[in-house]
C-alpha cells in the first residue's frame, strides 16, 4: 500500500534530500513549505507542496491530513521552543502513524544553548506520543561551510569563533539517506542516533581541506566572545539568542561536541562520507570565490 508521507522544512538542507529520496522510491509525498508556488518549481514531479509553517500549527494540523508518516523539522531558533510538541499534537490528532524527528547532537544538554534545549523538549513530546518514532541527532552539518563563500569570495579570513574546538562533521546527505531509512524501513523504529562524520575536525581542519580541495588558501580569523556577540547582534540576533549562541560556542570549542559514532554506518552499511568528499562534490558552489588574501599560491 502506497501511503502518503509529509516532509516538512522540505525545501531545506536535509528535508529537500529527503523528499527527492522518498519520490525516488516512489513514494508518495507531502511537502510543508511557506512558498507552494516557489517550491513547486525546486521539489522534484509528483509532490504535492502545500502552504504552511511548524509554527502555524494551523497549517500544521491541515497539512497533516491523511498522512501515515511525517519527518519533522521544527528548530530552527530559540523562538521555536514549543514548534515540535505542537507538530506532534497535529500528528496525533491526525492519525499519523510514524514520525522522525530531526533534532541536534547533545539535545537537552543547557551547555548546548537555547537550541539544545528547544530541541531537548521536542524530543521528550515525541518519545511521550504514542506513536512509532525515532530521534536523529545530528552533528554539525558539512554544508554550514557554504556560509564561508562571503568572507574567501572578499579576500577575507572566515571569522571562526569555535577556536580549536573539534566536531564530528556529518554529510547531510548521510542524514537524509537516514532519514528515509527511518520513514519507510522497520529497523529505526523507537531508537535515538547519533549521526556524526567517520572522524572530528576542527574549523582549521575543514579549512585545510576546503582549500586543498580548492586549490588555494582558505585562512580563518579567531573571534573572542566578545566579537562572537558582536557579530550576532550586528546580523539580526537578540541579546538573549546571542548568549544561547554564546553557550553553544563555548561548549564546542571547549571539546564538549568532539564526538564520533558508527550510527550513520549502521543504518547505511557503509562507512559515513568525509568532510572532504562533502567538498569535492560541492567544490562548485565555492566556484571562483577564493580571493587574492583567502586564496592564491
Amino acid at each position: 500500500m502506497v501511503v502518503m508521507i509529509l516532509v516538512t522544512g522540505a525545501t531545506g538542507t536535509i528535508g529537500s534530500e529527503v523528499v527527492r529520496h522518498l519520490v525516488a522510491r516512489g513514494e508518495k509525498v507531502r511537502a510543508l513549505t511557506r512558498d507552494p508556488e516557489r517550491a513547486a518549481a525546486e521539489l522534484p514531479p509528483g509532490v504535492e507542496a502545500v502552504r504552511g509553517h511548524h509554527r502555524d500549527l494551523g497549517s500544521v494540523a491541515a497539512a497533516m491530513a491523511g498522512v501515515d508518516r511525517a519527518f519533522l523539522v521544527g528548530v530552527f531558533g530559540p523562538e521555536d521552543g514549543d514548534s515540535d510538541r505542537g507538530m506532534v499534537e497535529a500528528a496525533r490528532a491526525a492519525g499519523v502513524r510514524r514520525i522522525v524527528k530531526l533534532s541536534a547532537i547533545m539535545a537537552g544538554d543547557p551547555r548546548t544553548g537555547l537550541g539544545g534545549i528547544a530541541h531537548g523538549h521536542g524530543e521528550e513530546a515525541v518519545r511521550e506520543s504514542g506513536l512509532e518514532w525515532v530521534i536523529l541527532r545530528p552533528s554539525v552539518f558539512a554544508s554550514n561551510t557554504l556560509s564561508w563563500a562571503e568572507a574567501l569570495r572578499a579576500g577575507e579570513p572566515v571569522p571562526n569563533m569555535l577556536g580549536s574546538g573539534r566536531q564530528g562533521v556529518v554529510d547531510p546527505r548521510d542524514v537524509a539517506e537516514i532519514a528515509v531509512a527511518a520513514l519507510v524501513g522497520p529497523g529505526c523504529v523507537g531508537r535515538t542516533y547519533t549521526l556524526t562524520g567517520p572522524e572530528t575536525l576542527s574549523p582549521r581542519g575543514q579549512a585545510a581541506a576546503l582549500a586543498e580541495v580548492l586549490g588555494g588558501r582558505v585562512e580563518l580569523r579567531d573571534l573572542t566572545p566578545s566579537q562572537t556577540r558582536e557579530l550576532l547582534v550586528a546580523s539580526g540576533w537578540s541579546e538573549e539568542s546571542a548568549e544561547g549562541m554564546l553557550r553553544s560556542v563555548r561548549f564546542v570549542a571547549e571539546g564538549g561536541n568532539a564526538v564520533v559514532t558508527g550510527d550513520v554506518e549502521e543504518i547505511l552499511g557503509r562507512p559515513a562520507r568525509t568532510y572532504r568528499e562533502w567538498a569535492e562534490d560541492h567544490k562548485g558552489a565555492f566556484g571562483g570565490v577564493l580571493g587574492p588574501r583567502a586564496g592564491g599560491g
